[in-house]
């Protein structure tokens, strides 16, 4: 809260308990001693914010909203009532008031250094780079500190990065940052390094890169020191903007000689080479070869270097740095690029990455440096170099279980770096069944030998035999997408359950599980495992689908609930936070750090994953609330959602997913696979949002203006009550929305069609293909159609033609209905000869058929809100127009008719799902054989593993049919209530 160190001030000594009780949680408390103090001292404005931020903090928004006004509009200029201010509107994400508090501050205290101060940082967080600029050049000129001039000089510049116009940005604002910093350049008053990186930023932004060289290189350069190699680094990036290859490859070459293990260098002095040899550059016959000294121009000259800095290495009595070794498989790689035949001087690349892995073999690193290089090799050479790996690995004698075992760690290391590459050139890929049967026990092997060395390894650390329990994993994978034997798969969890047990903070033995577990359907033992995870930050952008896709799915709606909450504290965090992360760059002079901040924001803001999981809850919310807890309305209030304005930005969505957080040592994932997963979750999204904007248009559906007065009192009260409420919507509102989500229906149809197959480590499929096969999404928008139908025998008159089309669309809008219902029969964990299969798209097309259930409920809801008060009217009037009467009760009596057969499609759904729930809990998984190939044989340890996944999964399910039952009795009591 709120500083209190001047305690001589006696109202400081009065406000501290309301401090406390709100720094404690107390809010009650704090509200009670504010009131209190308020009775004496009427004019102790900061003890009436304080009540406020407690209102706030117990739900009462409006009524702190109305406090803080009061106090707001009485300007006040003491500290604690405008700290105080800032903190409640901060709380309320209202941070565009704060810069009107301090305005007014600053008026009646024009000299105040610190409200000159925090007005510019009010206008920092909400982004007003223009009032900054002025605010900025006011604080300077009151208190003349190079911190606030500087502050105004990186307004411009965010002016210029945030305007939408490019050219002005280059014509006027980073121009005149630029004089402002010359300015300060020419009278000496450049302090800080700030200073310095800011002046920099501005002229790379501008293009000016020699004026940037000649800063850097110059006096100023001297004061770049907070990061090693700073102005180096800096002075290779200029060089590379200016096409000053002589310079960037001598001053490359002058740095690998004081450190031949640096790898970016490297690239910079192969880079220079080859483009001073495209040029056919030579160096001048007197003087210096550049400002950067001496200059290699030919190939001949780099293989000389490179083979220098391996003789030195070679000689050393210490171990060997490994930049060099693998700077010479990098010119090869980019000799052979060229077709240049020099890349033979260098020697054979299976002979030097063998010699690489003898020196290197036993570092966790080998691994990945060999991996780049390993289209170097042809394929007929594959399996002799993976042989030769695997001799040079000093092995015990082959043991009982056939299995030669590694002594110690470095020699285990060496056996795993074998086995990867192994893996990643595709040799386990090609195996036979058996052969991949054998693989796996020679990996188990392996893999348990190896956790006698890991016995004194605390918790947080991984066991050094981890990554063979994984590969094993991985080769169990392959076997199930090959064979479709579900046991398979059930060994794999079994196995991946026993690395965890043995390595429980190894998060790609987390992951991997997860995706399992998600795969077969079973949702329960996934929260735990995301929650184990302890995702950080960006990670809940990045990693969050991998939650969020199967939640509401799987039928498990609280987790859902909770996963989507989750994230989206986040999300909506993340506008507050980087605000104060923005605001202390300014303090600290972190300028370059301002604009990657912002675009972190932007990216934010712009994430797929936030639109998918906003529009989720939100749907969910009304799948579990609406017209049970809430009326339909009230619900859709409550989320202040607005069906005409679609708040997703489509044209600026980024698809933020870290598709490549699984380990693997399969080819990476393509574009194309990434660009069709993006379209897919797009279209999956779209057909989302549209369907929750439908659902808020029916929420306010009530009589259009245009149309004749409601025929009774009670329909009359009831549009009163829908226009008061802020939320009606007229027929046309629903007419362009239905359209949109025909057409898309349309897309998604032509894109399913297409029937895209990902890897299996790749981006999890949407819900998309499995809704449009089981009918869920037509049957949806045939439903959402009818209210327009319905509403015509209130405007178009009752006895046209057109009403004739409410009966038809009444007969067609339940049709599909029982049929989704059928395609859910049959039992989750089947049960065939002793062996279990799971089958989790039954429990898919469940939720889709309650999605269904409760937006035809809806429907029926409204339709019913809408016949009852015209079959009234009607049953008075008995006389004239005996047709419409015919057409109104025909219609009365559908809706009616429909509402009793969707009852008894309730009451069979309920009923199966008590039967897959007794069927469930009968199953004895202990029976099942676990063994279905030749040399499968499972021990009585795997076996506890194996049970305890399985166990997962059957409670999974039962937690599953269990939430989705409930909400269907719920569901069906709602149903009952409805009258025509």
């Amino acid at each position: 809260m709120a500083a209190r160190g001047h305690v001589q001030d006696p109202n400081d000594r009065r406000l501290r308990p309301i401090y406390d009780y709100l720094d404690n949680g107390n809010n009650k408390m704090a509200i009670q001693q504010a009131e209190k103090l308020l009775k004496k001292h009427r004019d102790l404005h900061c003890a009436k914010v304080l009540k406020a931020i407690g209102l706030q903090r117990t739900g009462k928004q409006d009524e702190a909203f109305t406090l803080a006004q009061e106090v707001a509009g009485l300007e006040p200029t003491d500290d604690n009532s405008l700290q105080a201010l800032t903190i409640l509107y901060r709380e309320m994400h209202r941070p565009e008031l704060v810069t009107k508090l301090y305005e007014a501050a600053v008026r009646k205290v024009p000299t105040s250094e610190e409200y000159h101060s925090h007005l510019f940082m009010a206008y920092a967080r909400v982004g007003e780079y223009k009032k900054m600029q002025q605010a900025g050049m006011a604080l300077y000129k009151i208190v003349p500190k190079n911190p606030y001039y500087f502050w105004s000089v990186m307004s411009l510049v965010m002016q210029a990065i945030s305007a939408q116009d490019e050219k002005l940005s280059h014509t006027m604002f980073l121009p005149l940052a630029e004089r402002m910093v010359e300015k300060m350049v020419k009278e000496e008053k450049i302090e800080a390094e700030a200073e310095v990186q800011l002046y920099f930023m501005i002229l790379e932004r501008l293009g000016k890169y020699a004026e940037a060289l000649e800063v850097v290189r110059g006096q100023l350069g001297e004061k770049l020191t907070s990061e090693l190699q700073s102005r180096e680094n800096k002075c290779m990036f200029l060089y590379g903007r200016l096409e000053q290859w002589p310079e960037c490859n001598a001053l490359s070459r002058k740095l690998l000689l004081k450190n031949p293990d640096d790898w970016q260098f490297y690239l910079s002095y192969f880079d220079s080479l080859f483009n001073l040899i495209d040029q056919s550059w030579t160096p001048p016959e007197e003087g210096n070869h550049s400002a950067e000294g001496e200059v290699h121009c030919s190939v001949a000259q780099a293989i000389g270097f490179v083979e220098e800095r391996l003789a030195s290495e070679e000689v050393k009595e210490t171990r060997p740095l490994r930049g060099p070794y693998l700077a010479r498989l990098e010119l090869i790689s980019r000799l052979r690029q060229r077709g240049s035949p020099d890349e033979q001087q260098l020697g054979e690349p299976l002979e030097l990455m063998f010699q690489y892995f003898v020196k290197f073999g036993d570092k966790p690193c080998c691994f990945t440096d060999l991996k780049v290089f390993l289209h170097l090799l042809s394929p007929d050479h594959y399996v002799q170099f993976v042989n030769r790996l695997t001799e040079a690995v000093p092995l015990g004698p082959v043991g009982e279980d056939g299995v030669a075992l590694p002594g110690d760690t470095r020699a285990l290391q060496r056996h795993l770096g074998a086995a990867q590459l192994s893996r990643c050139l595709g040799l386990q890929h090609a195996l036979s069944t058996d052969g991949k049967l054998a693989l796996i026990h020679e990996l188990r092997a392996h893999y348990r030998h190896g956790l006698q060395f890991g016995t004194s390894c605390l918790k947080t650390e991984l066991q050094f035999s981890d990554m063979y329990c994984l590969m094993a994993a991985h080769v169990y994978i392959d076997l199930w997408i090959e064979t479709g034997k579900e046991h398979v798969l059930w060994q794999c969890l079994g196995l991946l359950e026993e690395g965890l047990a043995h390595s429980p903070s190894n998060a790609q033995i987390k992951l991997l599980l997860l995706l399992l577990f998600c795969r077969l359907g079973a949702f329960e033992p996934v929260v735990d495992l995301y929650s184990s995870l302890d995702a950080k930050h960006v990670q809940h952008d990045t990693i969050g689908y991998l939650l969020t896709r199967y939640a509401e799915s799987l039928g498990q709606f609280a987790a859902a609930s909770q996963a989507c909450n989750f994230s989206l504290r986040f999300f909506h965090s993340n506008q507050k936070d980087t605000s104060e992360y923005i605001i202390q760059a300014y303090k600290y002079g972190a300028f370059e750090k301002i604009p990657e901040f912002i675009a972190f924001r932007n990216r934010l803001n712009n994430s797929l994953h936030f639109a998918q999981v906003r529009t989720e809850r939100m749907l969910l919310d009304l799948y579990l609330d609406a017209d049970i807890s809430s009326t339909l309305e009230e619900s859709v209030k409550n989320m202040s959602l607005c069906p005409e304005e679609d708040d997703i930005p489509w044209d600026s969505l980024r698809d933020n997913r870290d598709l490549d957080v699984f380990v693997s040592w399969n080819p990476k994932l393509s574009k194309e696979h990434r660009q069709l997963s993006l379209e897919e979750e797009s279209l999956w999204l779209r057909l989302r949002s549209l369907t929750l904007r439908l659902a808020g248009c029916l929420s306010g559906l009530c009589h259009s203006p245009q149309a004749p007065p409601p025929a009774t009192p009670h329909a009359q009260r009831n549009a009163e009550k829908s226009a008061e409420n802020g939320v009606a919507s007229k027929p046309a509102d629903m007419q362009p929305l239905l359209g949109q989500l025909e057409r898309t229906l349309g897309q998604a149809a032509q894109f399913t069609d297409k029937h895209q197959q990902y890897p299996f480590l790749g981006p999890p499929p949407t819900r998309l293909p499995q809704a449009l096969a089981n009918g869920s999404c037509q049957c949806q928008l045939v439903a959402l159609q009818l209210p327009l139908h319905v509403q015509e025998l209130e405007t178009s008159g009752l006895g046209t033609l057109e009403s004739q089309h409410a009966p038809t669309q009444l007969i067609s809008c339940l049709s599909p209905v029982p049929d989704m219902l059928n395609k859910c029969k049959g039992d989750l964990l089947e049960v065939t000869d002793g062996r279990c299969r799971a089958q989790p798209s039954l429990l898919e097309n469940l939720v889709f058929f309650v999605e269904t259930v409760c937006v035809v409920l809806w429907v029926s809801s409204h339709c019913s809100g809408t016949l009852r008060p015209l079959k009234s009217s009607l049953q008075k009037k008995k006389k004239k127009k005996k047709e419409t009467s015919t057409v109104t009760v025909s219609t009365s009596w559908l809706v009616w008719d429909r509402c009793t057969r969707l009852q008894t499609l309730l009451s069979q759904a309920v009923e199966q799902i008590q039967d897959q729930e007794s069927s469930l809990t009968a199953l004895k998984l202990e029976a099942l054989s676990l063994e279905g190939l030749p040399q499968a044989e499972v021990s009585q340890d795997e076996r506890t593993f194996i049970k305890a996944a399985m166990d997962k999964v059957q409670s999974s399910y039962l937690r599953s049919l269990q939430e989705v039952g409930d909400l269907l009795r719920k569901r069906a009591d709602t149903l009952k209530s409805l009258k025509i």
